[in-house]
């Protein structure tokens, strides 16, 4: 973990909803993987008080691109101080041939690391959003990712034949209310195949981490049959079916 500054290079929009922020970056940051994210203070104020949680969506040999709502205000030249990384990478098992994403009700931005790498390994991805995700535009997402739109009670298009064939599962959902539809979606998952496994289906929490070293215990995840798990140490990914305090 490491307190650094990154400048703002270019800012993108890439929908109507959502823009991308190339920033120049730290060497020490320059090996996050998906998952993982940074802790961003943009003022020299402490307002906001807590730094904001921001899941990268690309790195390359340049810049790491992270997504941020338009409705917020950047310019090329800005510094923005960064604390990371935060987080372990989202755990893929080795074999794999089929990764579904599903984004519910939240933009799917704290997935979309995971893309570039899933593809160039020839593994097939789906993303699906659900709720109020499926307003986010997906023209700027590879053309080999399949994208289907669902409603609120996660209903969508031939939904028993998706997650059959998925191998893995990585589920983001409304920070605000992610422990009600994280177990919603595992019930879900739990109707439709006869046997959810462990390491199958991973909800990704996003808690406020007011320091993310793990000091204040304020991210704790309940875990079944251990100690609560930290979400800026040891998540932000956790199976689903291994989480207690859902629904």
């Amino acid at each position: 973990m490491k307190d650094t500054q990154a400048i703002i290079e270019r800012v993108t929009r890439v929908n109507d909803s959502h823009q991308h922020l190339h920033l120049s970056i730290d060497p020490s940051l320059m090996s996050m993987k998906a998952g993982q994210s940074v802790l961003a203070k943009v003022n020299e104020t402490w307002t906001p008080y807590l730094r904001q949680q921001w899941f990268p969506v690309k790195l390359t040999k340049k810049a790491l691109v992270v997504e941020r709502p338009a409705a917020e205000s950047y310019q090329p030249g800005q510094v923005v101080s960064l604390l990371g990384a935060v987080g372990q990478p989202f755990r893929f098992r080795r074999s794999l041939r089929n990764v579904l994403l599903l984004a519910y009700e939240t933009e799917p931005t704290p997935l979309l690391m995971t893309i570039p790498a899933l593809i160039e390994n020839k593994i097939g991805v789906t993303l699906v959003l659900c709720g109020s995700a499926a307003k986010y535009g997906t023209a700027h997402l590879p053309p080999e990712v399949e994208v289907i739109q669902g409603d609120s009670e996660l209903n969508w298009q031939n939904r028993v034949t998706t997650i059959g064939w998925a191998d893995q599962v990585f589920c983001a959902t409304a920070p605000e209310i992610e422990s009600v539809l994280l177990g919603r979606a595992l019930t879900v998952f739990r109707d439709v195949r006869a046997d959810v496994q462990q390491a199958y289906l991973f909800g990704v929490f996003r808690p406020p981490l007011p320091c993310g070293i793990g000091a204040c215990g304020a991210c704790l995840i309940r875990v079944k049959g251990g100690d609560p798990q930290l979400a800026c140490a040891h998540g932000p990914a956790f199976d689903l079916t291994q989480t207690s305090g859902l629904g």
